[in-house]
């Protein structure tokens, strides 16, 4: 069965390459739909990615607002490298005057590979369709510029699904028992768990996370739907869709997308489209057919994002057939989901269309508003900046921050927004649904680096949230004005001074309760936790270093009322540490020095 669907998959994505130097299709006459709001203009980024040939495969947003770019040299992506870029913004924040530079390339050469940016700031691969990373994983850490193997599992990832689960590990889609196995992988303990079999195949499926944690797909090559209970740890069966998004050639489909309104969206490789709309509960939703892309066009793998302004920007391509299931070129539209319409717009190098198939696209939310353009065959990437206002469900709100000692801890709500920003086929994931703290003064633009966000979901309402975040060295002491972005949409900004970091020891109020005390501090090699609960139950003690990278964690159980617990430092390194004691919606934290 492994043989089988590698000599398959291989076929199907060495026709991509192809694609891109087959004369243009006839394309037949779209159909254009207007719409009252204006549209967005594209710009080219003034610098190239530093490869030759130019191949962007998959672009992340790192919490400290820089973008990490997987890229290539080679001219196809049947051979792939291990190399990775980074986007900097300049000094005013702008992207398209940013500039690129090599960061630490990956143990495993990998293209089409699962994705994503973990709560502590690091990001984490797993697969590849092709390269020699298709059964492992790795974390990079871009504060060492450097990655850490993951331990094999025996599992082929492929070009494979993942998502962030509510506690931060992450869910990956395997080979196993016919394409319905998945893996869990904790990314402190650098471990992995086998995690539950889905009900039908979930190769070249596109994954879209809800409002309530739970994970929807359609599986392949069917009208049948499933979900993925993260407080169950099960996938369930759920309700059937009305089209076939699945093309019959390559089994290819475009993206899937949660909508502010709490529906989800899918692009077909058929042209067809569908909304799902969610029960809220075990239940299963309401499938209804949504309307058709323009054109005879489709998505097979394809990239997408939801902008600020709540419309899709979307590439499409003409629908597959037999001779090629990959057809080119790639047009442009934004779908506005409240009218149910496509307006088609310019490519990104101002004529009509890219001589290129849609699956060679890729996007990604930036948090000035705008979207992140690339594609695989060119060393010019370009910005997308979308007319309208933002949504106001979408923007963040600050309640207060505190400092304690190098780092700060801000708290508010919908810090991770109203979706995952872009996406993308079964492919690649480019989630960017985590704050990112931007500071300006005058013209000068900053952005720290966030990390320990309590929430990993999406459409979080009024639910608190807290994130810690640190300064850029580059800093000066002063008043600046800080917001916090989410998938581009910012909140109002705040006051906030910076001052000199300064080292000491945290000392504790006498409150009651919510109150973390330590003992003996500073400490050698043990302390004591004390503290109350209020209710009692399952809780975690993390020890985060200074710079918010969690160096040690243990699930524990508490007790109503008064509670003490050893905490050991052996084999850490000497220095100033947070430790931090998570419990239901209670957070409590403190510093400790280890001499």
């Amino acid at each position: 069965k492994l043989k089988t669907k590698i000599s398959v998959s291989k076929k199907r994505k060495e026709g991509r390459c192809l694609a891109w130097r087959m004369p243009a299709l006839l394309i037949l006459l779209f159909v254009f739909i207007l719409q009252g709001s204006a549209q967005g203009t594209w710009t080219p980024l003034a610098n190239k990615i530093p490869d030759a040939n130019g191949d962007v495969m998959v672009m992340l947003l790192l919490s400290d607002g820089t973008v990490m770019a997987k890229t290539d040299s080679c001219a196809c992506d049947t051979l792939p490298t291990a190399t990775w870029s980074k986007l900097t913004p300049d000094i005013h924040g702008s992207y398209v005057n940013g500039t690129w530079s090599r960061l630490a390339p990956m143990h495993h050469t990998r293209v089409y590979f699962a994705s994503q940016v973990l709560t502590d700031g690091r990001v984490f691969v797993a697969g590849g369709e092709y390269g020699s990373g298709e059964f492992l994983g790795e974390t990079y850490d871009p504060l060492s510029d450097s990655w850490k193997m993951a331990p094999a599992t025996g599992n082929l990832f492929g070009d494979a699904n993942s998502e962030m689960l509510p506690n931060g590990r992450i869910l990956v889609a395997t080979d196993s028992e016919g394409w319905t196995g998945t893996m869990i992988f904790n990314p402190i303990s650098n471990t992995w768990i086998t995690g539950p079999f889905s009900n039908g195949n979930h190769d070249e499926t596109a994954w879209v996370k809800l409002a309530d944690n739970s994970l929807l797909f359609i599986d392949v090559d069917t009208t049948s739907s499933e979900r993925y209970i993260p407080a169950l740890n099960k996938w369930v069966k759920d309700a059937a869709v009305p089209v076939q998004i699945y093309d019959s050639f390559g089994s290819e489909a475009g993206a899937g997308l949660l909508l502010p309104d709490g529906r989800v969206f899918f692009l077909g490789s058929t042209g067809h489209t569908a909304y799902y709309t969610p029960s809220g509960i075990l239940s299963p939703g309401i499938w209804t057919a949504g309307p058709d892309i323009p054109g005879g066009q489709g998505a097979p793998d394809a990239a997408a994002a939801m902008m600020v302004n709540g419309k899709i920007l979307c590439a499409v391509s003409p629908v597959p057939f037999s001779a090629n299931h990959f057809p080119s070129p790639t047009s442009f539209f934004e779908f506005d989901y409240l009218t149910n319409a496509f307006t088609q717009i310019s490519a990104p190098n101002g004529t009509d269309t890219l001589n290129i198939s849609c699956y060679a696209t890729n996007m990604l939310d930036l948090p000035d508003g705008s979207v992140l353009f690339s594609t695989q065959n060119s060393s010019q990437c370009y910005v997308y900046s979308p007319g309208g206002a933002a949504l106001l469900a979408g923007k963040p709100t600050i309640k207060n921050y505190t400092q304690d000692i190098c780092s700060y801890r801000i708290t508010g709500t919908r810090f991770n927004g109203i979706s995952e920003g872009a996406a993308y086929g079964d492919d690649w994931q480019m989630a960017s649904n985590y704050p990112i703290i931007r500071l300006t003064s005058g013209t000068d633009v900053y952005y720290a680096r966030s990390f320990d966000w309590n929430r990993t979901g999406v459409q979080t309402g009024n639910l608190p949230d807290t994130a810690a975040f640190t300064l850029p060295a580059s800093l000066l002491p002063g008043n600046y004005s800080l917001v916090v972005i989410a998938n581009g949409i910012s909140s109002d900004p705040v006051s906030f001074d910076v001052n000199p970091c300064f080292a000491g020891i945290a000392e504790v109020e006498g409150l009651p309760f919510d109150v973390l005390y330590v003992y003996p501090n500073p400490s050698n090699e043990f302390t004591t936790l004390s503290f109350r609960s209020r209710k009692g139950g399952a809780g975690t003690i993390r020890v985060l270093d200074i710079f918010g990278r969690i160096v040690r964690e243990e699930e524990i159980e508490t007790l109503e009322g008064a509670n003490s617990r050893v905490l050991s430092f052996s084999g850490m390194a000497k220095g100033m540490y947070e430790i931090v004691l998570l419990e239901d919606e209670t957070r409590m934290q403190t510093k400790i020095l280890i001499k």
